[in-house]
């Protein structure tokens, strides 16, 4: 693999506007990912990636504001556009929705993510972008509960937010307690929604 020296000796890839160039971001996102494989998290700042995929600070900082953003858009991009399913119930959906993540959390790209946590507790700016990141998967998990609701599963006076937050919340702990292999997701979405769903539901 050429050093940083001599990343650096070749001309930087130029920005094409206001518009995000592909093959920057992607050397970009490489760039971060590599530096965090060799050297830890300590080792991603804005520099040292700069410098490796020869691209501008400036560029860095118009796209990802803070250390924090390009460590938290490094594990999104990892981990693509997966959008949960809805699958009709919301036992089913939430079920599926505990399989993936804890499938993920344990592949290599997954592991970054209780890293971010961690590092979140004594670094503001991580902390920040973590916790817009988990406002975009809390909308989106609050979309299927609140679809669930109108299907009239779940009790009159549920608030969705609350709920899907409640599930999101007990995803993360099982993360940080080291207990993601969950042999029975289905049974775990069941525990959770116990006393939200309607006794006629799915969850009976």
């Amino acid at each position: 693999m050429p050093s940083d020296t001599d990343r650096c000796a070749q001309p930087q890839r130029r920005s094409i506007g206001a518009r995000r160039n592909p093959e920057t971001e992607a050397a970009i996102l490489t760039a971060a990912q590599e530096l965090v494989e060799e050297k830890g998290l300590r080792g991603l700042t804005m520099e040292a990636v700069a410098k490796r995929a020869r691209a501008g600070k400036a560029t860095l900082y118009k796209w990802w504001p803070s250390r924090g953003a390009l460590l938290v858009a490094l594990y999104h991009a990892s981990k693509g556009e997966h959008r949960h399913t809805d699958l009709g119930s919301l036992p089913e959906t939430i079920a599926g929705f505990y399989s993936y993540v804890f499938g993920f959390w344990q592949t290599p790209a997954g592991r970054l993510f209780p890293l971010i946590i961690a590092e979140a507790q004594s670094n503001e700016d991580v902390a920040d972008a973590l916790q817009d990141y988990r406002q975009e998967r809390l909308a989106d998990l609050t979309a299927l509960v609140s679809r669930a609701q109108a299907r009239g599963e779940l009790v009159a006076d549920t608030d969705s937010e609350a709920l899907a937050d409640l599930i999101m919340a007990n995803a993360w702990m099982h993360l940080m307690t080291g207990r993601i292999a969950v042999t029975d997701p289905a049974k775990l979405a069941h525990d959770v929604l116990r006393g939200w769903c309607l006794p006629d539901g799915s969850s009976a």
